[in-house]
């Protein structure tokens, strides 16, 4: 008798927790929609170009110990479908490596480093154009 208590516990707590699942998934999509028909709306009013750089942030940092000053950066440029690119300029003392990555719906298309997540992740929210890198403090 205990373990068939158990066993309908187990069974309605799954299905509560799937229904929930379900819900919060029909609210996010709700809510997904409403924002592209508001974009699209905006768009179709002249008030803008989704597909324009719009978000720019510079995440500036030092790579290398034995460069200081935060010479090196990654600059984010991203439009209002979270498409774009980031662009990270490394610098040392003999030499300087320059990189670009895309960026599709706000997430680097290869792996990012932590900085260059940084400068999305400002560029996204509307932080920019300059913003403190976690590693090395406020400017």
């Amino acid at each position: 008798m205990l373990v068939t208590t158990w066993v309908v516990v187990g069974v309605v707590a799954g299905v509560s927790g799937v229904m929930i699942g379900y819900l919060a998934l029909r609210q996010a999509r709700a809510v997904v929609e409403e924002c592209q028909r508001m974009l699209a709306r905006q768009t179709s009013e002249g008030r803008g170009d989704l597909k324009a750089i719009r978000d720019v942030a510079v995440c500036r940092y030092d790579a290398l110990s034995e460069m200081t000053g935060r010479l090196s950066f990654s600059v984010a440029m991203i439009n209002g479908l979270g498409d774009g690119i980031v662009l990270t300029s490394i610098n040392g003392r003999s030499e300087t490596r320059t990189y670009v990555r895309p960026v599709v719906a706000g997430k680097g298309q290869q792996p990012l480093s932590p900085e260059e997540e940084e400068a999305v992740r400002a560029a996204r929210l509307g932080l920019g154009p300059l913003v403190p890198s976690r590693a090395t403090g406020p400017l």
